[in-house]
């Protein structure tokens, strides 16, 4: 997937990609996957590269917390709170952080403890009783807070969900400090395509996360009396049981509900990926099926994908019908790429394979498809979609039609001096009069 291949537009049909029975559609080759969903995406074009149940909406546990990072990274790059801001533990949170069945280091409440210290051990141990204090810090309540996480999901147009707190607990643990209108037994759920958008929104916006979630182990408040050695529950990490190089994120994520679930992220050369597996066992007898199940994922992955340049910026489709232009001294104008594409395809998807959809400006087109002269080269009439002739995965906001590019006129055209126009005008008039009556 590091390499890149050009083409040259074309437009035939392939069909690379097969239903199965459940209604999952994978790749050929595509590992079938033990779990309960199982989502995986090329980060930085968006596109789908397997979805197994991943429209259903289940329990995501501590997954929940990455949407709790990026509204610290928020938080913090609108100067709310800082890194070194002292946070002092409400009764609530110190009684969360004692309960040694979850996740958890040991909170004081005649302590104070940094932004930065809480971050880390909700990042690292995902550490239930660290989040809510730091939500407490940003919103002034944990019910406050959630109320920002779910303005923020759908702003990025996530509707599947359902969220009642920071931690991703389910509310019986949380000593009635419930989300208003929720019950005793109410857990977070959301899509496996959500959660993908939600590590997807954190890793491009902040990207620094990486370098926490990344860190396999860590001492909380070395030499104090209740030091407690952090070890990342990702076990994928340098050093840890399922250790792979690639892999540098992102967050695990275990409920009775949920199950095990993992969202994980790996680099190969300029190539991301992210990962979403839920339900991959029931967390407690078989905490590793879940990395065991993103390593097969992963290595599918980076090994049978290309990322390729589909169009050149200023490339003339040729398969695109030209602008018909009014007025103008030429009839017709053709279309040309605005940018670069780069597709990821599948490695036995070929050019003759490609897809181009034209979609017009209205403010620029008319409805019967036509141009004002002068149009001028490199002028923007509308978008051009980019895709590959069987393609059922589609991207991660799910109405994309194939890689999006702006479409520009790819020539200039003058427009017709004043006799010309009147003729063309005389003439266009007779003969719809002509045809109406002919």
């Amino acid at each position: 997937m590091t390499k890149w291949k050009k083409w040259a537009a074309a437009g035939l049909a392939a069909g690379v990609l097969v239903p199965t029975t459940n209604g999952m559609v994978v790749s050929a080759a595509a590992p079938e996957v033990k779990a309960n969903a199982a989502f995986m995406m090329d980060m930085e074009s968006g596109k789908v590269l397997m979805n197994q149940n991943g429209d259903e909406q289940l329990g995501i546990a501590s997954m929940t917390k990455m949407l709790v990072e990026y509204i610290l990274f928020e938080a913090i790059e609108n100067g709310d709170v800082t890194w070194d801001q002292q946070v002092k533990i409400s009764e609530y949170a110190h009684q969360v952080s004692q309960n040694y069945i979850l996740s958890n280091v040991p909170l004081r409440v005649d302590e104070t403890y940094s932004i930065r210290e809480l971050y880390e051990a909700m990042a690292i141990y995902s550490a239930n009783g660290a989040t809510i204090a730091i939500a407490e810090a940003i919103a002034g309540s944990e019910p406050a807070f959630v109320d920002m996480m779910r303005e923020k999901v759908e702003s990025w147009g996530i509707t599947d969900y359902a969220l009642y707190n920071t931690t991703g607990l389910n509310n019986e643990y949380l000593l009635g400090n419930h989300y208003p209108g929720s019950s005793e037994t109410d857990e977070n759920s959301m899509t496996a395509r959500g959660i993908a958008t939600v590590a997807t929104r954190l890793l491009e916006d902040y990207p620094q996360v990486l370098e926490t979630s990344s860190i396999p182990e860590k001492v909380f408040r070395e030499g104090a009396e209740d030091a407690i050695l952090m070890k990342n529950w990702n076990w994928m990490l340098d050093g840890l049981l399922w250790e792979r190089d690639d892999v540098d994120g992102l967050k695990t994520g275990t409920t009775e509900y949920a199950g095990a679930a993992f969202t994980g992220t790996a680099k190969d050369g300029d190539a991301r990926l992210v990962t979403v597996v839920m339900g991959a066992g029931d967390g407690q007898t078989n905490k590793g099926q879940r990395f065991e199940e993103t390593d097969k994922m992963l290595d599918y992955g980076f090994s049978s994908f290309d990322r390729v340049t589909a169009l050149e910026e200023n490339q003339l489709i040729d398969n695109v019908e030209p602008l018909e232009v009014v007025s103008g001294k030429e009839e017709t104008v053709p279309l040309a790429a605005g940018a670069e594409v780069e597709l990821v395809v599948p490695k036995n998807v070929s050019a003759e394979d490609m897809v181009i959809t034209f979609e017009p400006n209205a403010d620029v087109v008319d409805e019967e498809g036509r141009i004002e002269a002068p149009v001028k080269q490199g002028t923007e009439v509308g978008t051009f979609y980019v895709s590959y002739e069987g393609d059922d995965l589609g991207y991660l906001q799910e109405d994309a039609e194939g890689q999006a590019v702006k479409a520009v006129a790819g020539a200039d055209v003058e427009k017709a001096n004043f006799f010309i126009v009147a003729f063309n005008s005389v003439k266009d008039f007779f003969g719809g009069l002509f045809s109406r009556f002919g």
